[in-house]
């Protein structure tokens, strides 16, 4: 046998081995998936996928063929997500609005081969979850410039479902119009509230009378529709796409930096650790009606080390001046002093849920 006989015979064999090798890799990735769909979660992790190499790559001890190992590495992880994507084809996500609507983008980004149905509004799609209708939800929970979205907290509060997710989508709130129109011939302007309360400036310095929409998308077909030059939506760029109008006028929010938060709801709940970004987890409580009771059930997080990034009351809709209490907070609520905290906080308060983690920081 020659040495070139050798080496392909060697490289058959290692060819063999790592055949079997990647039929077990995709096996696991299969369990990841379903995992992921699950619970919600996205397939692409781009934190987690950037360690990753970077920590693989030191698995190869020659130097040169470092880069090539990453090259590698990176077509395996590829390949792997595709794999999964695939799995994940016809996972049913419910949103509130239409096609084109906020909701609609945000869970067209985080789920991108998620079969997506539309649902009047916030209780109907929270409800398919629950009913088995759908498998997830993705609903807006706050805007960084009209603050929480009380509908949906007060669904977190009363039903059943966990939140696996949260992802911040930055707004873009446009003026559209059919064709013909022109800011002179524009005498009133029609959107969601809260997109027109974003563009309260810009609508008050052109004068225009506004009408609220069930949801931006909604105003921009029926402005569509109404094929009235004199009327115009404030809506996503999607919309303008979707129903043929023009954009008289880009980005009028006035707050650039507009962003609103989605999270992703299901009926498993997930203790979502990513060492690679900071845990937050979700939780709700009432106290009792008693001296000092809130500020005892605050000292039990922040004592056990527990930084809040998020605490406001909503009232209870049974009980007049009766409210609850909304914690965002950094950590591992399963941890040591997690369950030490929890205990605590059960002792203190008349009810306490854990609505689940989240990774800090995920962007769509």
């Amino acid at each position: 046998m020659t040495e070139l006989e050798k080496a392909r015979n060697d490289i058959n064999e290692i060819d063999r081995q790592m055949a079997a090798l990647f039929e077990k890799r995709m096996q696991a990735a299969s369990e990841v998936a379903a995992y992921k769909k699950q619970n919600g979660m996205q397939i692409f992790d781009a934190v987690r996928e950037k360690n990753l190499l970077e920590k693989n790559v030191l698995l190869i001890h020659n130097p040169e063929l470092q880069s090539y190992y990453l090259q590698y590495q990176q077509g395996l992880m590829d390949v792997s997500k595709r794999y999964q994507h695939k799995l994940l084809e016809g996972t049913r996500i419910a949103y509130s609005g239409i096609e084109g609507a906020f909701a609609n983008i945000a869970a067209k980004k985080i789920f991108p081969d998620g079969t997506l149905l539309s649902y009047p509004d916030f209780k109907s799609a929270y409800d398919a979850v629950e009913k088995g209708e759908c498998d997830l939800a993705v609903l807006p929970i706050e805007n960084s410039f009209a603050g929480e979205v009380g509908q949906v907290t007060d669904l977190m509060f009363r039903g059943n479902l966990f939140v696996n997710g949260v992802y911040s989508l930055p707004i873009s709130q446009n003026l559209l119009g059919v064709k013909g129109t022109t800011f002179s011939t524009i005498k009133q302007v029609v959107s969601h509230q809260q997109a027109l309360d974003q563009c309260a400036g810009y609508i008050k310095n052109h004068g225009y009378k506004t009408v609220s929409a069930s949801n931006t998308a909604v105003a921009a077909k029926e402005v569509a529709e109404l094929n009235d030059v004199t009327v115009a939506a404030i809506a996503s760029i999607e919309t303008a796409k979707l129903y043929g109008l023009e954009v008289i006028d880009h980005d009028i929010n006035e707050n650039l930096t507009n962003t609103t938060r989605f999270a992703v709801f299901s009926k498993v709940k997930e203790n979502i650790i990513n060492t690679e970004s900071i845990s937050t987890f979700i939780m709700m409580f009432t106290v009792r009606n008693e001296s000092g009771a809130l500020a005892k059930a605050i000292n039990a997080i922040g004592d056990n080390g527990f930084n809040m990034r998020v605490l406001r009351s909503r009232p209870l809709k049974d009980l007049a001046w009766q409210y609850y209490f909304y914690v965002e907070a950094e950590g591992d609520y399963n941890s040591d002093s997690g369950k030490k905290m929890l205990k605590e906080l059960s002792e203190r308060c008349e009810m306490l849920k854990v609505l689940g983690s989240y990774s800090l920081n995920q962007k769509i």
